[in-house]
């Protein structure tokens, strides 16, 4: 295994344990914070926990993606048709969370009603605006790949 792709590898099992922590620690927080929010709604911790854990999903499938990219990449086979099928599903699953996101915005907006504090709903947008940056910056490199194994492709049938 290259160094290089050690260190990515071990990034991204780093990057899924704060999530990890969120879901098992946070998530039952703020469930319980909706419910005090809504009483007229006591189904809303399940929405809560919809929302929040449904959206740990995607996350997790993303950086599988990332990993095989990784070993595609100590395999020397970057450049090849998986590579670009790896980026097409990571750009799925970004998009899919800031979906999943948008539908909690609602929720932020309560809170930020309740303690009088505009600032929330803009904490509330970071998840889903980071995720559509990610799913921006994957479809390029997915398009620019593409655009690479085509080439590459039709080289290899260039006598």
């Amino acid at each position: 295994m290259k160094r290089e792709t050690l260190f990515l590898k071990v990034a991204l099992v780093l990057i899924g344990l704060p999530v990890l922590a969120l879901c098992l620690f946070l998530v039952p927080v703020l469930a319980k914070v909706a419910v005090k929010l809504v009483p007229a709604f006591p189904w809303i911790k399940y929405f809560v926990y919809l929302v929040f854990e449904a959206s740990a999903l995607p996350f997790y499938f993303a950086l599988y993606q990332a990993f095989r990219l990784l070993t595609y990449i100590d395999q020397n086979s970057a450049f090849s048709e998986r590579s670009v099928e790896a980026l097409k599903k990571i750009k799925c699953c970004a998009v899919a969370i800031s979906g999943l996101h948008l539908l909690a915005l609602p929720l932020f907006y309560l809170f930020a009603e309740k303690d009088d504090a505009p600032g929330v709903i803009f904490v509330g947008l970071l998840v889903p605006f980071a995720s559509l940056l990610i799913a921006v910056f994957a479809a390029v490199l997915q398009k620019l790949l593409q655009q690479a194994v085509d080439i590459k492709q039709e080289n290899e049938l260039t006598i």
